[in-house]
């Protein structure tokens, strides 16, 4: 068997990864211990990313003709890949907090949303917070408005009720003559 067949599902595989990939990430690993590495894919896959090691050969021919072709700049030496369909900062956010107590790691690139981002944008948009965390913003911020309006509305219901009692507590005066 030939050595392009062989790696034609190799190519194959890493195609169908990407596809309807929202964001995809290069990141050197090279320095990594096993422990740090199982750890980071952990907290990865709990997260929905796909993170795997190809050669760069392998992962330029799947990316020929695609959104991702950007990134064939930073495929030279050891390289992982942190793949999210569903949240794209998550690979981001994920790698670049591991990269804090892991000096090792290194992110080189990504692609988030069909834009190409050097290391510089790639630790930007690690900052951006989850999908879930900017949706709870913002129903609190919706919610704000309409629970003071209600606190309000009960304090003056509370006020009016108060100056009720005064009235009635109090005996009514009577005209000196």
């Amino acid at each position: 068997m030939a050595k392009v067949e062989l790696k034609q599902p190799i190519v194959q595989e890493i195609s169908e990864t990407i596809k309807d990939a929202q964001s995809v990430l290069v990141v050197d690993y090279s320095g990594l211990t096993v422990a740090e590495d199982t750890e980071l894919r952990k907290q990865l896959r709990e997260a929905g990313v796909t993170y795997k090691v190809y050669k760069n050969t392998l992962v330029k021919r799947a990316i020929e003709g695609t959104e991702f072709e950007g990134l064939n700049e930073s495929l030279e030496g050891p390289n992982a890949f942190a793949i999210s369909k569903d949240d794209a900062t998550a690979p981001a956010r994920i790698i670049a907090k591991f990269a804090k107590t892991a000096k090792a790691l290194e992110i080189k690139a990504g692609i988030v949303e069909g834009t190409l981002y050097d290391a510089e944008g790639m630790k930007a948009i690690s900052e951006i917070p989850g999908r879930d965390e900017l949706l709870s913003r913002l129903l609190g911020s919706l919610q704000s408005p309409i629970a003071n309006f209600a606190r309000v509305i009960k304090q003056i219901a509370e006020k009016g009720d108060a100056s009720d009692v005064a009235e009635e507590a109090a005996p009514a005066e009577t005209p000196a003559e």
